[in-house]
């Protein structure tokens, strides 16, 4: 359907997009808050940059290295060109060991792989154990946040799904009583899993461990169990040493939730004693994002901030964007992978450039994004009616005379225009006025009002003093 069609879906219920809005943007102001009370704030988030772009100039030789660490502390590594063969390649550790049931952490590669459904072709049963995770999965939805997966989900929902699918009471809302019966739901799940898989957030390649960032301990406990664990990870978590770490550690739960660090971070170095660790490195188009002018946005780390800023998303919701990674950074990303069905996110944003502000590892979000719609339009994927709009306007723009004549006559038509027939479904300015209201048109423009002033100004210091 497209950003605009499922955009104007969920905002037609008005209660849930105020109140979606207000959520997201109360995360917002504590990442803001927390942020100010670090002294170095900036200087973490330089330094995290040029640690991402030290690895993007050796991405190759920081791979191997990885891979030389882990298969020495005891992991076994597998390298996935794509998602299938990542998806193939989790599906045979698990038949390997005739696993018939996985308990997953909260992975944004695997929903980008589309693991879930494949596994669960192959009669393997799946359970994400991340609790946002969970109930979507129960309500058949994907993640609308990267972070707060069931954000758009009010706990009256919550409490119709988990009575349908766990047997909780009928009406119950009550936050607590809704996480204890989902904590019992998923311990069960826990101790009956055959096989864990985790993602990954950060993969040191001097050591070859990996870490795992929870703020409910369920990655510890979905591989903690089990014998066998998979961690499945995007080739761009790399960060060359352990003494990097702490610079993003610092970074990505103050930018993602406003806390100083996650409840749980779990490293892990090779596997259990009798137990088997299994590293999937995937590329999945990031090879190619890497030599393209898109590449620093593999310096993400899935915090979110981004998204909690955005005043397009935080209004129009994650799955109005019909990608894995919504929001800004998911606007670069997903069209560079499917850029014929996703023309149109990079022109979901007002390039407010609120998203490069708070953006940890200072992606030039807003730059990328406007630069993604020239690469769009090379490929011919713009729409005739946006590129004509965009000549008109690039015409009045340009020329001086014609954008005061235009302001001009805009001013006076909605001055003595009544207001019913502007909004009227006839003219092009009620799609804008149905959510909006156009201001009142001032009777002179900031260019009359400007050079009055300074006319003014200048005849005021040719008047005599009045003084002897």
């Amino acid at each position: 359907m497209g950003h605009p069609a499922l955009a104007a879906e969920f905002t037609a219920n008005s209660e849930r997009a105020q109140w979606h809005d207000k959520a997201l943007w109360f995360v917002r102001e504590k990442r803001d808050r927390i942020a100010t009370g670090v002294p170095e704030w900036e200087l973490l988030r330089e330094t995290a940059s040029a640690i991402k772009k030290h690895v993007q100039s050796l991405m190759a030789e920081y791979l191997e290295e990885f891979e030389r660490n882990a298969i020495r502390s005891g992991a076994i590594v597998h390298w996935a060109t794509d998602a299938a063969e990542h998806n193939r390649i989790v599906l045979s550790i698990l038949q390997k060991h005739q696993a018939g049931r996985l308990v997953k952490s909260k992975s944004m590669l695997t929903e980008e792989c589309h693991l879930n459904p494949f596994l669960e072709k192959h009669g393997i049963q799946v359970v994400d154990s991340d609790l946002g995770e969970r109930i979507v999965q129960l309500r058949q939805e994907p993640p609308s946040h990267i972070v707060l997966p069931a954000i758009h989900i009010r706990k009256e929902e919550v409490g119709e799904c988990f009575h349908e699918h766990l047997g909780t009471e009928k009406g119950a809302s009550d936050p607590k009583y809704l996480t204890e019966a989902a904590r019992n739901h998923l311990r069960d799940c826990f101790c009956k899993a055959d096989v864990g898989l985790t993602g990954v957030n950060f993969a040191i390649a001097e050591t070859g461990g990996i870490v795992i960032c929870t703020n409910e301990g369920n990655a510890d406990l979905g591989v903690g169990l089990p014998q066998v664990h998979i961690a499945s990870m995007g080739m761009e978590k790399l960060v060359p040493r352990a003494g990097d770490l702490s610079v993003f550690l610092r970074l990505l739960a103050r930018s993602a939730t406003g806390q100083p660090i996650t409840t749980y971070t779990s490293h892990f170095h090779g596997p259990q004693q009798g137990g088997e660790l299994h590293i999937v490195i995937v590329d999945n188009g990031r090879t190619e994002i890497l030599k393209s002018e898109f590449r620093r946005s593999l310096d993400c780390i899935r915090c979110g901030a981004c998204m909690n800023t955005c005043p397009v998303y935080r209004r129009s919701g994650g799955h109005s964007y019909e990608s894995t990674v919504p929001g800004p950074i998911g606007s670069i990303l997903t069209p560079l992978q499917s850029p014929e069905k996703h023309s149109t996110l990079p022109f979901a944003c007002s390039l407010c450039g609120s998203c490069t502000d708070v953006c940890p590892v200072k992606i030039p979000l807003h730059h990328q994004l406007f630069a993604m719609r020239e690469h769009l339009d090379k490929k011919n994927l713009i729409g005739r009616g946006k590129k004509l709009q965009m000549k008109l306007l690039s015409a009045v723009f340009s020329r001086t005379w014609l954008f005061n004549f235009a302001g001009r006559v805009a001013r006076t038509a909605l001055r003595i225009t009544p207001r019913f027939l502007v909004y009227s479904r006839l003219t092009p300015a009620f799609q804008w006025g149905r959510k909006r209201e156009i201001p009142e048109a001032p009777p002179k423009s900031f260019r009359e009002l400007y050079a009055e002033r300074q006319a003014s100004r200048q005849s005021d210091r040719q008047k005599p003093s009045g003084k002897n």
